[in-house]
């Protein structure tokens, strides 16, 4: 562990990043180009410090799933970007959210799907309906998986094994569960609430923007939201511990989501959440994008990291 602290130090200070970085609105970008991992690929990881940041002070830690979405709509493959910085940097000068850094894992394309689909829900299901699940297609006929099978266990192992203490060590933050918060949209979405239900103990908080509840793009005898349920019902953190926070929109690939996350709503007063530790949020009209998601961001930032 030693040795892949130093490694990544190393890179940290003598590495130059080839990859076109953003144009901020505020803040510092840290970027690591080919973190390792014994579990997953290598990817780029960003760290976002906000003005002032200092080693006087403790910071809460924000993890980001899609890390190469969040900054800067001219580095983006389709033009569209959270902008991130922006959004957190407001809040903080209007004092309405905690100090935090904000960790970017870049998704691989190649893997992002088996990266994010949540394991042991894909092992609730039959082999008739993994395959299924497996042979399903995009709209424009691309394979989802890329022939790749579920791996997100070992994805938050990467997390929490080896992205996190290279974090904790580098970085002036607290590295508890209170002030460590996971994030993400769509498939993003569903592995930050597999984080939280898996890692309890390390993960405080979650945001679900746009939850991809149906795992793949169709809903024609689709599995997988009851095997979602399924796992919930046993995995769903303590809400005395932990905040969750989930919206969705009506427009484009949301319209599927708010029939399925009516049925989440349910479970989740079952199990004990209430308004002071959980939010479901619908945006009328609003569609499955990075604007869509950035116009909201304040909302979840607020709500887990408010002062």
């Amino acid at each position: 562990m030693k040795r892949l602290f130093a490694l990544l130090l190393s890179i940290i200070t003598t590495a130059l990043s080839f990859a076109q970085l953003p144009v901020l609105a505020s803040g510092t970008l840290k970027r690591q180009e080919n973190f390792p991992s014994v579990y997953v690929t290598p990817r780029t990881v960003d760290v976002w410090l906000p003005d002032g940041y200092t080693f006087d002070k403790k910071y809460n830690v924000l993890y980001m799933h899609d890390g190469q979405m969040l900054f800067d709509s001219g580095t983006t493959w389709n033009k569209q970007a959270w902008d991130a910085e922006d959004v957190i940097a407001s809040l903080l000068k209007e004092k309405k959210i905690k100090d935090l850094i904000l960790v970017g894992i870049w998704s691989n394309g190649e893997t992002r799907h088996a990266d994010y689909f949540p394991q042991k829900a894909f092992e609730l299901l039959t082999k008739t309906e993994q395959d299924s699940i497996y042979a399903a297609g995009r709209s424009n006929g691309a394979a989802v998986f890329n022939n790749h099978p579920v791996q997100s266990d070992k994805y938050l192992q990467f997390l929490i094994k080896e992205l996190k203490p290279f974090i904790d060590s580098v970085y002036s933050t607290y590295k508890d569960r209170s002030h460590t918060f996971i994030a993400g949209s769509s498939m993003g979405g569903l592995i930050s609430l597999y984080a939280i239900c898996e890692y309890p103990g390390i993960f405080g908080g979650a945001a679900c923007l746009s939850t991809h509840w149906p795992g793949v793009f169709t809903m024609e005898k689709n599995p997988v939201p009851a095997a979602f349920l399924k796992y919930m019902e046993k995995q769903l953190p303590d809400p005395a511990t932990h905040k969750i926070y989930f919206d969705y929109g009506t427009a484009t690939l949301d319209a599927l989501y708010p029939p399925l996350q009516q049925k989440a709503d349910i479970l989740m007063k079952n199990r004990g959440f209430t308004s002071r530790n959980w939010i479901t949020r619908e945006f009328p009209g609003e569609d499955h994008s990075e604007k869509a998601w950035h116009k909201r961001l304040h909302i979840p930032l607020t709500f887990l990291l408010g002062r």
